[in-house]
């Protein structure tokens, strides 16, 4: 008799996660996960494997609709992926990325935009970059019940102000205000903090000066979650893969090789066959020819 065990094939839901989740799980020194997606799919296939969280990305810009970086995607094109999104996943905790010049211009406008991802896309919370300078934005909307997400170290949104991808808080000065800026943050209210290519140990001493989780990315395991943008960990985004992403799989390789093989196989007649179409019984065949010699 077989000893293996069946795979289960319950369908039921997770618990949701929130904010709350977040912070318990910092108390018990439970990481969390969370991955970019843009679309429908690929936020359902994430769901159910249980990922904590899923960032609907401003990275959208580039590894989706080809960009050089982030800075020229829109509120629009933001909120249309978003909701495609929270159609898919149903229990992770869903943020979305607000994009370049959403909330820079004033506080009033950031807080009508951050609304805007939970009314319009279903998302639960937003992210937003920066440090002192985004405290009164992310007061108003924190105030107004809309959680945020921080985040500090590489800002992508910053990238012609910090001289290009550019690991930061290298030096004891940097360090020091990037501490301190998470600190600023933390006051103000945000929920939990991405550090982003910032030096290990810095990430290190930060998540354990702040009482909300951090999120790193290329920030080393001494912060309490980790992200990846999803193109760069399926191997999707042939352009550039940064030093700190683990590639799980070469989807564009393996994308390429089908392709190919599609063309081939049209090129040379081998598809479609026999059991790709559709047929006619004989008898109503004979019919038609009958029709048609009418």
């Amino acid at each position: 008799m077989s000893t293996v065990t069946p795979v289960s094939t319950s369908t039921s839901q997770r618990k949701k996660v929130t904010t709350l989740t977040f912070r318990q799980k910092k108390e018990r020194g439970e990481p969390i996960t969370m991955l970019t997606a843009y679309d429908y799919p690929t936020a359902m296939a994430m769901d159910r494997a249980g990922i904590d969280s899923i960032l609907v990305g401003d990275s959208l810009a580039m590894v989706v609709l080809g960009y050089e970086n982030t800075l020229p995607v829109t509120m629009d094109e933001m909120l249309h992926h978003a909701r495609a999104v929270s159609r898919g996943a149903k229990s992770a905790m869903l943020i979305g990325d607000m994009p370049f010049m959403s909330y820079q211009v004033s506080v009033e406008e950031a807080l009508r935009n951050a609304g805007r991802f939970l009314q319009q896309a279903g998302m639960d919370a937003v992210k937003l970059e920066g440090g002192r300078e985004r405290a009164d934005a992310i007061r108003k909307i924190t105030g107004a019940g809309i959680p945020v997400m921080g985040h500090l170290g590489l800002t992508p949104q910053s990238v012609h102000q910090l001289g290009g991808f550019r690991a930061q808080g290298k030096t004891a000065s940097t360090a020091k205000h990037l501490l301190e800026d998470a600190l600023i943050l933390e006051e103000a209210g945000v929920f939990s903090l991405v550090l982003e290519s910032v030096p290990a140990r810095l990430a290190e001493v930060i998540s354990k000066q702040i009482s909300i989780p951090t999120i790193g990315i290329g920030a080393g395991a001494g912060c309490d979650g980790q992200v990846l943008v999803t193109h760069d960990l399926l191997g999707l985004f042939d352009r550039f893969t940064p030093k700190f992403v683990k590639q799980y799989a070469s989807f564009h390789a393996e994308m390429s090789k089908a392709f190919s093989e599609y063309i081939d196989d049209v090129e040379t007649k081998r598809f479609p066959s026999i059991e790709h179409i559709i047929e006619m019984t004989d008898d109503e065949w004979n019919l038609f020819q009958e029709e048609i010699k009418k």
